[in-house]
């Protein structure tokens, strides 16, 4: 929000340099991400630097060459009728300036003004924004001929000072400007530009600041003056006001003023709007945005007289409801729009006006030719502003500020300082008394609070005198019974709630205003509540450090996305997904509509966008997929632990690496070492089919004879239907919750072997239908805790060997905790393990 610190002025006196201020706000929770300078002098850097971090920009206008000066004659240019000459006084004395301005034009040979124009006006050497260049550039004002007339000196634009963009014309004064003052006192400003998160979004508005700016300094806060003068008969009677949904409209005020003129505000609440970032329209509109801008609530304006020939001549009846289906409304942005059905609108028994809190409509707008103004104040549901902004993709000043919430108390102060906004620059009667329907009025919350809450939340002593000084200066009603501090919230504030919620809020606004930065550091006095571990998310945390070891990493995906986007998946002709997927209300975008069903979808995705850019990608995601629950309208939403692999084995360098593509087993290894870094009983690998995956080449994984996941080669079908490099992918998915309740609590660790080992290969022939698992299973398990290690380092297969059969190779290692194990030793237990495997699965010991 953009804050002009002369409107500041008009609530709240302020005595700090600017950089001073802007900390202090900034360290109150109204954080100033730069101070635009408009006039007023720019602090030097080293002084800048030195008061506060805050970005400062702009230009100070020169005390003696840029004054306020009045136009006496427009003359015509002898050689150009697109220029004129200015007989200009300047305080001191006459001078003839020429300028290019279009709304000089009109005055133009027409000989001396019968009223003066008061204008701005730059003298020789005046440093200035070039007016004509793109941006903002510096120049400063030189002596030239321009079509044989000497050119010295200008009258300005506001983009020339730094105001605005405008450059069409020269700013032309109000006509109480003094003639020859500096124009730096006249109108010279500075522009606080302010971040206005959440939870201070009653601060939207000048007042807000300034009272913020009040409580900070003890400055006495000057509240603005509304509810003048009302001289026209009553305007009850003379209008109605329908809520239908007063959970949508707690409040809606109406006032009425009549035989207004339509014409341009004064120029200082032109440049007030201008630095505001609003666009001056008129005087009507621009009293609706600057009551808004002021206080906080956003206005709208009816031309009352369509109003009442809508209502075949009668008195209007104002109705607020609910959008009808297919109902659709002409806003003043000029767009016709379907409105939804939670929309809420302002209509007359003709039909719709406007999109409430949002954007009036064009049939009923301020024109020209208004004479009588219906003025609106209300209320509004913010969750509802929120889901029409969002549903129509409308966005507004009113809106900005009614889906952040505005209290139905400020609706009555915003139409009585419009009104009189209204009265003061367009003249005009206003009525007497306003239309009020106040169905849901909100409780006030009152919250108790004491000295020693304030030091045990807060860590730092006050009395209270000095909490109560902080409250009452933040407009809290604040009364003191014995120890205890009562506070009532101000009727501008929805978030002060009541009990130990509304307590810490109280603390908030004590801390803000006392200074965060003036808080201590302490330890804690309260005792730390027990430390209570988290298994699951320990586990889960585990999982993913084994991986990060193993050379993955990770990525974070949307869980939204559409089903046609994840039926890429499945080949073609595959069984379709059927499940029901759980579709978003209002999605972000149109390729975001639905939760997920599978992981490996979007780690897919993420192959598709990275696998051209990098040569070897290794993936994993641990996240919920969310399928349609048959217990109630809640999906459920399961933990998956998702792997994805492509490209080379090794990446390139300089010295000679395995530059084979990664394949089918280098993720059953992966696998391995992370079954194995859990310590998993059990571990059991199957031949297993699963759509996405190529057949033949697909396992399933058993933990103590429970499946807790499916890996495997992706199917050439489903290849070709993503966008991935000729190299063949691997992945796989896990159940996470069933992996990690197969992880014991305890596991036995074993020390340092005492003695040496024996190391020797077994080859053995079987069939082909063996699982070399299989084997090696049979071979741990009867050697017992002798034989350390076994590991398959080679498969052969050769017509030597007969049809159907294969030679696997394994190393193994004996070793004994107790003592040096013999050849003999080492002999007895091969016989007996090659007795089993023959029992077993009819093997042979390959000669």
């Amino acid at each position: 929000m953009k804050v002009p610190v002369s409107w500041l002025k008009d609530f709240v006196e302020i005595n700090l340099p600017l950089p001073e201020l802007a900390h202090r706000l900034t360290m109150a929770g109204l954080e100033v991400e730069e101070i635009l300078f408009v006039g007023l002098p720019v602090p030097a850097d080293a002084e800048a630097g030195s008061l506060r971090e805050v970005k400062m920009t702009g230009i100070g206008w020169d005390r003696e060459k840029i004054v306020v000066a009045e136009i006496l004659e427009v003359m015509a240019h002898p050689n150009a009728d697109r220029l004129v000459l200015c007989r200009l006084n300047d305080g001191q004395q006459e001078q003839v300036v020429l300028t290019g301005a279009p709304n000089l034009f009109d005055f133009k040979a027409k000989g001396p003004l019968p009223k003066s124009i008061k204008v701005a006006y730059a003298k020789e050497g005046a440093r200035l924004y070039d007016g004509h260049q793109p941006g903002q550039v510096l120049t400063t004002l030189k002596r030239s001929k321009i079509r044989g007339v000497d050119s010295y000196s200008m009258v300005c634009s506001e983009k020339e000072l730094g105001i605005s963009d405008e450059h069409e014309g020269i700013i032309l004064l109000d006509d109480d400007a003094p003639v020859g003052s500096p124009l730096v006192d006249y109108i010279g400003d500075a522009v606080l530009t302010i971040a206005i998160t959440p939870n201070v979004a009653r601060n939207a508005n000048i007042l807000g600041v300034a009272r913020e700016i009040s409580a900070l300094t003890g400055q006495p806060l000057r509240k603005p003056v509304s509810g003048g003068l009302a001289l026209g008969p009553a305007v009850s009677g003379r209008v109605r006001i329908e809520i239908l949904t007063p959970e949508l409209n707690p409040r809606f005020v109406l006032g009425l003023i009549e035989n207004v003129s339509i014409h341009p505000s004064p120029y200082e609440i032109q440049r007030r709007l201008r630095l505001a970032g609003m666009r001056p329209i008129n005087n009507i509109v621009d009293a609706t945005n600057y009551a808004m801008l002021e206080i906080g609530e956003p206005l709208h304006a009816f031309d009352y007289d369509v109003l009442v020939q809508r209502a075949g001549g009668q008195a209007p009846t104002i109705i607020t409801r609910t959008a009808l289906p297919g109902e659709r409304l002409m806003t003043l942005d000029g767009v016709e729009r379907e409105l939804n059905d939670f929309t809420v609108l302002v209509c007359d028994t003709a039909g719709a006006l406007s999109v409430a809190g949002v954007m009036g409509g064009a049939e009923s707008e301020v024109t020209d030719q208004t004479r009588s103004i219906l003025l609106e104040g209300a209320a509004w549901n913010f969750i509802n502003i929120r889901k029409t902004v969002a549903a129509q993709r409308l966005n507004s000043e009113a809106a900005y500020r009614f889906s952040r919430g505005v209290h139905p108390a400020m609706a009555e102060r915003g139409v009585l300082r419009g009104l009189e906004l209204m009265r003061l620059w367009a003249g005009g009667t206003v009525s007497s008394g306003l239309v009020d329907a106040y169905p849901l009025p909100p409780r006030q919350s009152v919250v108790e609070i004491t000295t020693e809450d304030v030091h045990r939340l807060l860590g730092i002593t006050l009395d209270q005198a000095e909490i109560c000084r902080i409250l009452i200066g933040l407009d809290f009603e604040v009364g003191v019974h014995g120890d205890v501090i009562r506070a009532a919230a101000p009727d501008h504030r929805l978030d002060i709630n009541e009990g130990i919620v509304g307590k810490a809020d109280l603390m908030e606004e004590i801390a803000r205003i006392y200074g965060y930065d003036h808080i201590p550091e302490t330890r804690m006095a309260d005792a730390l509540p027990i430390q209570r571990n988290n298994a699951g998310l320990e586990r889960e945390e585990q999982v993913r450090d084994l991986l990060v070891k193993l050379g993955m990493q990770e990525v974070v995906n949307y869980r939204l996305t559409t089903a046609e986007r994840e039926s890429r998946r499945l080949p073609p002709g595959a069984e379709a997904d059927n499940r029901m997927y759980i579709r978003l209300s209002n999605p972000i975008a149109s390729d975001r509509t639905s939760l997920r069903h599978s992981i490996l979808a979007s780690l897919f995705e993420n192959l598709e966008h990275n696998a051209r850019l990098r040569e070897r990608i290794a993936l994993f995601e641990i996240g919920p997929v969310f399928l349609e629950s048959e217990e109630g309208n809640l999906p459920d939403e399961l933990q998956r632990l998702g792997i994805v692999m492509t490209g080379a084995r090794s990446p390139a360098g300089w010295q000679a690496a395995d530059a084979g593509a990664l394949d089918f087993y280098d993720l059953k290894g992966i696998i391995q070492a992370l079954l194995d870094g859990l310590h998993l009983p059990n571990i059991r690998y199957e031949a297993s089919t699963y759509p996405t995956f190529h057949p033949g080449k697909c396992a399933r994984v058993l933990v103590a004879e429970q499946q807790v996941g499916v890996f495997g080669e992706i199917h050439p079908q489903v290849h070709e239907q993503y966008d991935w490099p000729a190299s063949a992918v691997q992945a796989g998915w896990f159940d996470l919750p069933a992996l990690l309740g197969k992880i014991p609590d305890r596991y036995i660790t074993q020390g340092v072997p005492e003695f040496p080992p024996i190391l020797e290969d077994l080859a053995l022939v079987v069939d082909e239908t063996v699982p070399a698992g299989r084997v090696a299973e049979l071979i741990q398990q009867t050697g017992g805790k002798v034989v350390s290690g076994v590991r398959l380092f080679d498969v052969f297969r050769s017509e030597q060997l007969g049809t159907g059969k294969k030679s696997l190779a394994y190393s193994l290692t004996y070793q004994s905790s107790d003592r040096t194990l013999t050849d003999k030793d080492v002999a007895a237990i091969r016989q007996k393990i090659i007795r089993r495997l023959d029992q077993e699965i009819g093997a042979k010991l390959r000669s």
